[in-house]
């Protein structure tokens, strides 16, 4: 972590402790070296903010392609050393992405990544992309599940004095089971299931969606 990403998350857990009841549970559940994947849902733009704020290290999030398309939103994005995905891509796109992913696990670092590919809006998860589990089966690297609640409660500008609860649930580390050769879809869609029961476990019964069962 650079000293301006320190200086930058200090001033931000400032102000968020000041808009936000903000709560982070199983902290010492992250890894603090070695290279990580991690997972969780997806509510509202300021979900990579949180996680970034609630973690021991620095994640490298995989962002959607068309925020880099606004000048300083591409600034702020490269500087937090996100990558750049094409959601809708060729699949020269998606193998670009992929090798991004392990040249950032394969320098030890953690990569961060929302396996709904969207932002559910309401809370409840939404089915899952094969992404993440693509991704963690070919490194071969734990990853760590974490549910996020509460931000579906931002909307408008009342949320900033009426201070709405966030917690941030951090679980523990897992690996997926072992593969050999190419992944299926029927495995791919297991394996990401997987991933996402795990997220599921961390969210309140309501936040569960089409992982309720």
């Amino acid at each position: 972590m650079t000293l301006s990403q320190k200086i930058v998350l200090a001033i931000l857990k400032l102000c968020f402790k000041f808009f936000l009841s903000w709560e982070v549970k199983g902290r010492e559940n992250v890894p603090l070296d070695g290279p990580l994947i991690v997972a969780a849902n997806h509510i509202h733009l300021v979900d990579p903010i949180l996680l970034q704020i609630s973690f021991p290290r620095w994640v490298n999030f995989m962002a959607k392609q068309e925020l880099f398309r606004y000048p300083f939103v591409r600034v702020v994005a490269r500087w937090a050393q996100a990558l750049s995905v094409h959601r809708q891509g060729t699949f020269k796109d998606k193998r670009e992405a992929v090798k991004q992913a392990m040249e950032i696990l394969s320098q030890g670092l953690a990569l961060g990544m929302f396996p709904e590919g969207k932002r559910n809006h309401d809370g409840k998860l939404l089915a899952a992309k094969s992404g993440s589990a693509v991704i963690a089966s070919r490194a071969d690297v734990a990853l760590l599940p974490v549910g996020i609640s509460g931000t579906e409660r931002l909307k408008g500008i009342s949320w900033l004095w009426k201070r709405p609860g966030i917690v941030i649930n951090i679980g523990q580390p897992f690996k997926l089971p072992s593969v050999d050769g190419r992944l299926t879809k029927s495995q791919m869609r297991l394996l990401t299931d997987s991933i996402m029961h795990e997220i599921a476990a961390l969210l309140p019964a309501e936040n569960r969606g089409v992982y309720g069962d």
